[in-house]
């Protein structure tokens, strides 16, 4: 695994308060972990602060899964 998919994991789990073990690239985010919309918006913020990024995602459906968003971070902090 790398970094920053070890940094996403530490603030999905931080928020959703869910498992670790479930935190898997292919894990979905409100199917798999229970994320909800408010949690979505935590996170989004909580990624913004640590990878020092904007996010603005106009279609929030393209990222459902942690893996999406893995490579949605890396894309934005190239």
């Amino acid at each position: 695994m790398d970094e920053i998919f070890e940094k996403i994991k530490g603030i999905i789990v931080d928020e959703i308060n869910c498992d670790p073990k479930k935190v898997t690239p292919e894990a979905k985010l409100k199917d798999d972990l229970g994320a909800d919309s408010i949690d979505a918006v935590q996170i989004i913020m909580d990624l913004e602060d640590t990878f020092n990024i904007q996010i603005e995602e106009d279609n929030p459906e393209a990222i459902q899964t942690v893996g999406n968003l893995v490579e949605y971070v890396k894309k934005l902090m190239k």
